[in-house]
């Protein structure tokens, strides 16, 4: 008898209501939906930016939307500070819902942060980001950002399809503020939590691991910069103790080397542009965001709030559809490892 897969619920925050997020949500919760029957979606956000019409009643029964009112009117492509709360108070539901159990993962679409640094009445500090504000609502000093995407076969010389994902020890930082933010411990934690997830939440045994350096050329031996040899490579050498299998200090121009894509699962970039350029240039606009460390599920798209499209129907839902689609698969493994 064949094992039926558990129920997952999803939940969507559909981010800023001027840009392309809800509409792109609403796109990609129908058609995910419609092509994985063990599922559920729920659409945060205020209700009048999901016209749902012409849905089977299968749907939805499978398709919910929780109201969470906007402040002001919404004009497609205009921001508007007053509705920066609004924007924080959807992230808010879906993390507690996640934390209490009544979702398996979290979706989110894209946001504006400025408007939230101009307008969030509860916003304190400065808002650089999903990442660091999942962070701290779920209580966690160190998380990890990483982009995945499939790569087709064939593409560079690839036998079969090839999953590429791309870890960065930093995230939004000037670059000014990268050396001072690298010390062993925090490349050591990196590795681990990236080599943590890779097990427990894409269900990979023995996961292969590169870790860039942060200097031209590695450091040309400390000609270049020492953090090679006095931080990146002593944490390298600490993760290799403790059984994680992982190689570096490459050189950041080197490191995705096309030979190495179908045996590494996962690479590590010291900073934001060396890893995500060389990502988005290949992922075709089909790469999703993946938060690890958190103890929470959350996938996100990989482009902005596109406000000069916004509400004109003709936003691309691919990259909300392929963040459903990770995400709904993240949840399944989790509930095998725990099972």
């Amino acid at each position: 008898m064949i094992q039926q897969p558990a129920l997952v619920n999803l939940v969507i925050s559909s981010g800023e209501p001027a840009g392309v997020g809800p509409e792109v949500s609403l796109a990609a919760a129908l058609a995910f939906l419609q092509e994985q029957p063990a599922a559920t979606i729920t659409l945060l956000g205020d209700a009048s930016l999901f016209p749902i019409s012409d849905m089977s009643e299968e749907l939805l029964t499978r398709l919910k939307v929780e109201t969470i009112p906007l402040s002001a009117p919404v004009i497609p492509g205009r921001l508007n500070s007053a509705n920066a709360q609004y924007v924080l108070d959807i992230l808010d539901v879906a993390v507690k819902g996640c934390l209490d159990g009544r979702f398996d993962a979290m979706v989110t679409a894209p946001i504006q942060k400025s408007v939230i640094n101009d307008g969030a009445a509860s916003n304190d500090a400065l808002f650089t980001g999903h990442t660091e504000y999942l962070a701290k609502l779920c209580n966690q000093a160190h998380v990890v950002m990483m982009l995945c995407a499939t790569l087709p076969a064939g593409f560079l010389g690839l036998q079969k399809k090839r999953d590429l994902r791309v870890a960065l020890a930093t995230t939004h930082l000037p670059l000014r503020d990268v050396p001072s933010a690298l010390n062993r411990e925090h490349v050591l934690e990196t590795i681990r939590i990236v080599e943590a997830d890779l097990r427990t939440k894409f269900a990979i045994t023995k996961p292969v691991i590169r870790v860039a350096g942060l200097n031209p050329h590695a450091g040309e031996s400390g000609y270049l910069g020492r953090e090679e040899i006095d931080v990146i490579a002593p944490a390298i050498e600490t993760a290799k103790n403790l059984g994680i299998q992982v190689s570096g200090p490459y050189p950041g121009d080197t490191m995705f080397d096309a030979g190495c894509l179908e045996t590494v699962d996962a690479f590590i970039a010291m900073y934001h542009d060396q890893g995500l350029a060389p990502f988005k240039f290949v992922s075709f606009g089909g790469g999703v965001n993946v938060t690890l460390g958190l103890p929470i599920i959350r996938t996100s798209v990989d482009h902005g709030t596109a406000l000069d499209i916004a509400g004109k129907g003709i936003a691309d839902s691919g990259s909300m559809f392929e963040a459903l689609s990770l995400a709904y698969q993240l949840a399944v493994n989790s509930q095998n490892v725990n099972t």
